[in-house]
């Protein structure tokens, strides 16, 4: 398919489609995909940008991932928060506007079990209209639990669809396991979670091939759990403790990044894009007013980071450190409404 004929297709996805918009020479075309991805963004979504926070209750992890800080060699101080911790952190997010909040923990079975996410969920119930996990994969059954305490969205990435390259970057631990991974968004789209977040970790694998697999776990879930929505996340490497940056040979460009993010508005008009304070402030900004409907804002990648002054390991290096209302006041400035909402709650009833 010609490079013209994929940009203004009305036909949706197809392999064919998306592989004209990620060629290289598609990059000559940026400036025109730009135009027609925001397009459609305002057409499907409107002048708004959906802003929630990231709650870390826990650095510990029994999986050895060498890109990521929370591995189970590192010796750095981990933390773990109660029940009254992690609510603690949650009130200081929610005084800050925000209604929708995103539980994030490393695999730690022991503490971070499913009696304590529903316990903890039941909780964030009275200030959160929408609750979202980025934890470890459950079962079905687990995932029905989470669901019936409140809990209705999901984000959790392969870091790579490559089997060859996972093997080499997950070679112990519960993470090794590839399809188990693969199929938990299909477990949680079983139980009725409505948001599914999909992604591949940038740095691991070649990001056209990568892109074009993540595409096709993308269209395999929207037409098997049409009832759900699908949501892109484009997370890349970053600075991190202990974390040697030489092991990743595929980084990418902004500009590359920015032809993955417009291709796949332009092949799935109505999925969410979603794009977190890894990127700089100036990316978000730009990215934001062309395709971007969904951002975190003020993010701490530690547990306990917005209440305590002392900070424990932090997942990644935060690149926008602005506050939340710093990013609220920039989208306005732009013509784009902030939304502290994800979902009302009343809707599940």
């Amino acid at each position: 398919m010609n490079i013209d004929k994929a940009m203004y297709s009305e036909t949706g996805y197809s392999l064919e489609r998306l592989n004209a918009l990620i060629s290289p020479d598609a990059q000559n075309h940026l400036e025109q995909m730009a135009q027609r991805a925001r397009q459609i963004t305002r057409q499907r979504f409107g002048n708004t940008i959906q802003l929630y926070a990231p709650l870390y209750v826990s650095n510990f992890c029994v999986n050895n991932c060498p890109y990521c800080a929370f591995n189970c060699k590192s010796k750095l101080p981990r933390t773990r928060l109660t029940i009254d911790q992690a609510v603690k952190e949650a009130e200081i997010l929610a005084a800050e506007g925000f209604r929708h909040i995103l539980i994030v923990s490393g695999e730690d079975k022991n503490f971070i079990t499913v009696a304590y996410l529903t316990e903890l969920a039941k909780k964030l119930r009275e200030k959160f209209s929408s609750i979202s996990i980025e934890i470890y994969p459950l079962t079905k059954e687990q995932y029905d639990q989470l669901f019936a305490a409140g809990i209705d969205s999901i984000a959790l990435y392969q870091e790579t669809y490559d089997r060859s390259d996972y093997e080499k970057f997950h070679k112990s631990g519960p993470k090794s396991d590839y399809d188990w991974r693969l199929d938990t968004l299909s477990r949680a789209a079983q139980a009725g979670f409505r948001s599914l977040g999909i992604g591949f970790l940038i740095g691991l694998s070649d990001w056209r091939t990568q892109t074009l697999a993540m595409a096709e776990h993308a269209n395999l879930l929207m037409k098997k759990y049409w009832q759900a929505r699908v949501s892109f996340s484009f997370p890349r490497m970053r600075t991190a403790e202990n974390v040697d940056e030489k092991l990743f040979r595929y980084m990418i460009s902004d500009k590359e990044l920015v032809q993955m993010t417009l291709a796949l508005r332009l092949c799935f008009p109505d999925a969410e894009i979603v794009m977190s304070t890894r990127e700089s402030q100036a990316f978000r900004d730009n990215m934001a007013h062309i395709c971007v409907t969904r951002m975190s804002a003020g993010s701490k990648t530690n547990p306990g980071g917005y209440a305590e002054k002392e900070q424990s390991l932090s997942q990644f290096e935060v690149a926008d450190d602005r506050t939340p209302d710093q990013v609220a006041l920039m989208l306005k400035s732009i013509g784009l409404e902030p939304v502290w909402k994800d979902w009302d709650k009343a809707f599940n009833e």
